[in-house]
């Protein structure tokens, strides 16, 4: 039986806090067409559109040997892509030539399906041509991502190695390291010629993260490399004879030394460099057109015409309302004191951790599998439609836990030969309570990341380039929203993971004000810090990071509120239509049966099937 959701204290607030804040997606381009009556429809216009939509994503991916490894082609299995300048040249004359393909198809042909991945792959191209203007605006390394952290996790979580040839293609990314880190010294650069330069804090954490992934052998005579052993590792399941073997470990070993740590060094003396020349401003109002910068970063991220100003109020007003209910689970716990003395006590108190130690990380990894294993044998009650790609739970690797975030999620590959992958962060095991431990899990593996993100792979009937595409507001909303519902199944049983449910929303919440605060308010790094630690429950680590991570990434956390908010708003909305024809299973086969898409673009097509139940 579908379990029969209840109108929250959530829902409630929904229409105060939505109207006239997320307005349609700012495009000019018709996306709602495929809602509305279509003429003339031709099968050939269509599978000619499709067909072409194919050629796009493979052209885009072709261009790309990072992105064919995610989605298990090996053509160019031992290269790196190309970038900097002259790539990025490259990549604006496609996206205009893919646009003058477009064009030539007659739309009004077109059935619902193929209208509406039409309007998006337009919508896309030309977002990506008025985006060229901003292609600096961005830190190519930083404590969340970049060339120099992204050589190791990446050789090491997506290059499998099945056969010699593939061991061969591997051996060849090491030695096309110092390539990739020349053009990554340029890149770096070129922003630094135009004034854009990570704040002083960033350049610690790269450091540390670039001299990890080199330490180790064969570099000195410690413990194996983080990349060595993974080398290792994967070329000792290979049903090879020793001599092969031994000559495949010996050219990995000799393209580490000669290649991959130079290429290392030579990036660590050029970061070296770049710091003296950073400043301790934090926000994009710092660059040329930054405010502009901003702003279009928001409509990208929120798919909405949400104001900086309005997107900050909107953060307010949830984290009162998330206070309040809080303080109604204090009461429930017999708690004596206020909030802030209960924000204390459940940052503080022991019973809240896992021990520091390999028998608490490992007791955490395992506790949050059967959380994820119990929610997964219930999930007929919510889905008509569930994945097929099976999901793991990973600790974060060592060489770079000390600046990753707390929790994320690696997408399986499309033939399932890599599952999907959560990953949790035990550095610290004073940021990972367990009380939010059933939240994370619910958000980064299932029923969120993963289900959203391994059904959109596996859809029929969809081209590509929808089903590996994304828009944040609706991947991130989901997840939020994952987090959400299985309340209402009667889930989160202990209040004080009830608590954490509220805490990792109120944690969204914050991101609201403090991204917009930082880069449209002119807060300082310390002023978001404070704001976090005075407004929630977390530990002052999980603080520095967020503010962190917003700094560096403008405008992409506030994704997730904004995203949830607006498809708890739709499901309202269509179950105030509906009655008690509301089926919750075909709600949520709806928001997942078509990949993602822009917030309008989704309440229109719910709002479709609500008015024609």
């Amino acid at each position: 039986m579908p379990i029969k959701t209840k109108t929250t204290m959530l829902a409630i607030s929904l229409a105060t806090l939505l109207s006239g804040a997320v307005h349609a997606a700012p495009v000019s381009l018709p996306l709602l067409s495929a809602s509305e009556p279509v003429q003339k429809i031709s099968a050939q216009e269509s599978e000619k559109a499709n067909q072409l939509f194919e050629t796009i994503f493979m052209e885009n991916v072709m261009a790309s040997p990072i992105s064919q490894t995610h989605l298990g082609i090996k053509t160019d299995y031992g290269k790196w892509d190309e970038r900097g300048e002259a790539a990025d040249k490259k990549s604006l004359a496609r996206d205009k030539q893919h646009l003058a393909q477009l064009k030539q198809i007659d739309k009004s042909k077109l059935d619902a399906q193929t209208l509406l991945s039409y309007d998006l792959l337009t919508q896309k191209l030309e977002q990506s041509i008025s985006d060229y203007k901003w292609r600096l605006y961005t830190y190519p390394v930083n404590q969340m991502y970049g060339g120099h952290s992204m050589v190791a996790s990446f050789l090491i979580n997506q290059h499998q190695i099945d056969s010699v040839s593939d061991a061969e293609a591997y051996i060849s990314r090491l030695k096309g390291v110092p390539h990739y880190m020349q053009q990554l010294e340029e890149a770096l650069e070129e922003r630094a010629k135009a004034g854009i330069i990570a704040p002083k804090f960033v350049f610690a954490y790269v450091l540390s993260d670039s001299r990890n992934i080199i330490s180790g052998a064969p570099f000195d005579q410690t413990d194996d490399s983080a990349i060595w052993a993974d080398f290792q590792r994967k070329v000792a399941k290979l049903a090879i004879d020793d001599a092969q073997r031994n000559k495949l470990l010996d050219e990995a070993k000799q393209a580490l030394t000669a290649q991959v740590k130079p290429a290392y060094d030579k990036l660590i003396a050029y970061v070296e460099t770049l710091e003296k020349r950073a400043d301790t401003k934090d926000g994009v109002w710092k660059f040329r057109d930054g405010e502009a910068f901003y702003n279009n970063a928001l409509a990208r991220t929120t798919t909405t015409h949400m104001t900086a100003d309005e997107i900050h109020q909107l953060g307010l007003a949830e984290v009162d309302r998330i206070h309040q209910e809080m303080r109604a689970i204090m009461k429930k716990v017999g708690f004596e004191g206020d909030l802030k003395a209960f924000f204390k006590f459940m940052r503080e108190d022991k019973q809240f951790y896992y021990p520091d130690t390999e028998e608490g990380r490992t007791a955490y990894l395992d506790d949050a599998k059967a959380l994820i294993d119990n929610i997964s044998s219930r999930l007929d009650e919510v889905f008509f439609v569930k994945p097929k790609a099976p999901m793991i739970v990973k600790r974060v690797e060592a060489f770079r836990e000390k600046s990753a975030g707390k929790a994320f999620y690696n997408q399986p590959t499309p033939d399932g030969s890599r599952p999907g992958t959560y990953y949790a962060n035990l550095y610290d095991m004073e940021a990972m309570p367990k009380y939010q431990m059933e939240a994370l899990a619910y958000h980064e593996g299932t029923p969120g990341h993963h289900m959203q993100i391994a059904i959109a792979q596996e859809l029929q009937g969809i081209p590509k380039f929808r089903k590996f595409g994304g828009y944040t507001a609706y991947i991130e909303g989901w997840g939020l929203y994952s987090e959400f519902f299985p309340k209402e199944m009667g889930l989160y049983k202990d209040p004080y993971s009830d608590f954490g449910r509220l805490a990792m929303e109120l944690w969204r919440s914050c991101r609201l004000v403090v991204d917009t605060g930082i880069h449209a308010k002119r807060w300082t790094r310390e002023q978001g810090i404070q704001y976090y630690v005075n407004n929630t429950p977390n530990a002052e680590s999980d603080a520095i990071k967020m503010v962190e991570r917003h700094i560096v990434m403008p405008s992409q956390a506030t994704a997730y509120k904004i995203g949830m908010l607006k498809i708890v708003d739709i499901r309202e909305k269509a179950k105030a239509i509906m009655g008690d024809k509301f089926d919750i299973r075909e709600f949520h086969t709806l928001v997942l049966k078509n990949g993602p898409l822009p917030l309008d673009v989704l309440e229109a097509k719910v709002m479709n099937w609500a008015h024609k139940a």
